[in-house]
């Protein structure tokens, strides 16, 4: 096939019309390209400036006047919802931040639903922190002295802003949660081992209460190994078992002053149980013990209306006191504080001895007798110059 026999290609007709004669066509109008970037440029400035500004805002802590705010949250609110409210309770001042904050940089951050523990003059990090619960949130240290009732306690934690303390008393009264540590009677007295802490602020009472026991309950074992298995021997002697150890040992803790003397009190109340002729029979006579009934029971007994701190005689005589081992024999209903390894010791491995009685010296020890002749003239020395 020629050349001139091979079929032609059809060109393509252009859509646009044909140029004017003497006229150059025109090519299509675009925006100058520096004006783009310099506007790209601008807005990613502002966007890290505002950025920076909020994150800084965050981290500053406002004026502090050491008021202490317990707010309570159902746990769904949104960022705004729970900017407004901290700022109804003056903890925030600037809410709008706070949203954003919440909002852009915190977004999988919820607010955990109770009573959270929060003061005034806190960034809205660490606000942010506390409500969430996060592990990031400060600690604070508290000492829980050897003695101290779960009352106490309570009081030492919301000081320290590691819980409400009405919510922590509530939790250790919690039969559920009672049941779930294995804590038999109706609270979580007696189990809440004194010691130094490190906790977590604005923390679930439940989980603190938690930690308080797992320290008892390592502390026990490790008593339990150093007295050769004195709890196996109690529970084979006696039928006692954990809380009741622990009942004595609350009450060695409250008349010991001295730890030396702890084993020689542990005795005097032993043998005050199994001597038959020690009058009133099998009664303890503690004071601290219907001290205590008026604590947590003060409706029960009338002699506990004008109770101060001070054991008068009236109430020692008050048989409507639970807790008043005068007039109960036997153990109290319970422990009547928080005893220390030494009073647990004590009571797994008491002093041998033949003492019923003792009393003070007036310098933080005690006379201690076997009869109740060597008891009174140890009285009538009264205390030591």
């Amino acid at each position: 096939m020629s050349a001139s026999e091979r079929p032609r290609k059809r060109r393509r007709k252009s859509s646009r019309p044909p140029p004017k004669p003497g006229v150059a066509p025109r090519k299509p109008s675009r925006l100058p390209r520096a004006p783009l970037v310099a506007l790209a440029a601008a807005l990613a400035a502002a966007l890290i400036a505002g950025t920076a500004t909020i994150l800084v805002w965050a981290t500053l802590d406002g004026e502090a006047d050491g008021r202490r705010v317990v707010a309570t949250f159902r746990g769904d609110e949104r960022a705004d919802e729970t900017a407004a409210r901290l700022a109804e309770l003056g903890l925030l001042e600037r809410p709008a931040l706070f949203s954003i904050y919440m909002g852009w940089f915190a977004p999988g951050v919820s607010v955990a639903p109770g009573e959270h523990v929060l003061r005034v003059g806190l960034s809205a990090r660490r606000l942010l922190q506390r409500l969430g619960r996060l592990p990031s949130r400060s600690s604070a240290r508290v000492a829980l002295p050897e003695g101290i009732s779960l009352y106490q306690v309570a009081e030492r934690l919301q000081e320290r802003e590691i819980c409400v303390a009405s919510s922590f008393v509530a939790a250790a009264h919690d039969q559920a949660s009672l049941s779930s540590l294995h804590i038999a009677g109706s609270s979580a007295e007696g189990y809440l081992f004194p010691a130094t802490y490190e906790l977590l602020v604005d923390s679930d009472p439940g989980q603190i209460l938690k930690q308080l026991v797992a320290e008892l309950r390592k502390r026990l074992a490790r008593v339990d190994a150093r007295s050769g298995n004195g709890l196996g021997r109690i529970r084979a002697q006696r039928g006692w078992g954990e809380r009741e150890v622990l009942t004595l040992a609350s009450m060695i803790e409250r008349e010991a002053a001295v730890s030396s003397e702890r084993p020689l009190i542990a005795s005097v109340f032993l043998n005050r149980l199994d001597d038959p002729s020690f009058r009133p029979l099998g009664m303890l006579q503690s004071d601290p013990t219907a001290a205590y009934g008026c604590l947590v029971a003060p409706a029960q007994a009338p002699t506990c209306a004008n109770f101060t701190g001070k054991v008068s005689a009236e109430m020692l005589r008050d048989a409507a006191n639970a807790y008043n081992t005068y007039r109960h024999a036997g153990l109290p209903p319970g422990p009547i504080g928080n005893a220390g390894e030494d009073a647990i010791s004590a009571v797994l491995s008491p002093a041998q001895t033949n003492f019923l009685y003792f009393v003070a010296d007036g310098r933080g020890r005690h006379r201690f007798s076997k009869s109740f002749e060597e008891h009174r003239r140890a009285i009538e020395q009264g205390p030591l110059p």
